[in-house]
């Protein structure tokens, strides 16, 4: 999509760095972290919302998710997925934060 910032930094128009990158997935870090590690997981081509993923893109992100959680070796250290959507999310790309480790008031 034309005025999208995540397209434009898949499409590299943007510079932005990747902590993960496959054919249909990028990682990068999200600007403002709520936690130390804290990424955002999206899809390399454009959907505006979860309700409208499709298997194969649901299928790459989960093993995205998976690969960021062994890297960073969060099983037993916490971490939560998110994902923002109907219109609460505020860049209309589809995109999950992986945030870890979470503290008990988080």
């Amino acid at each position: 999509m034309k005025d999208c910032l995540f397209c434009k930094f898949v499409s590299g128009e943007i510079e932005k760095e990747f902590a993960y990158e496959d054919d249909d997935v990028v990682v990068f870090s999200d600007i403002h972290p709520l936690s130390p590690i804290h990424l955002l997981i999206i899809p390399k081509k454009h959907i505006e919302d979860f309700f409208h993923v499709d298997e194969k893109t649901h299928m790459a992100i989960a093993n995205a998710i998976k690969k960021l959680i062994d890297d960073n070796k969060l099983m037993g250290r916490g971490y939560r997925i998110v994902v923002n959507g109907g219109g609460a999310q505020d860049i209309n790309h589809l995109h999950f934060h992986l945030r870890a480790p979470i503290k008990s008031t988080d």
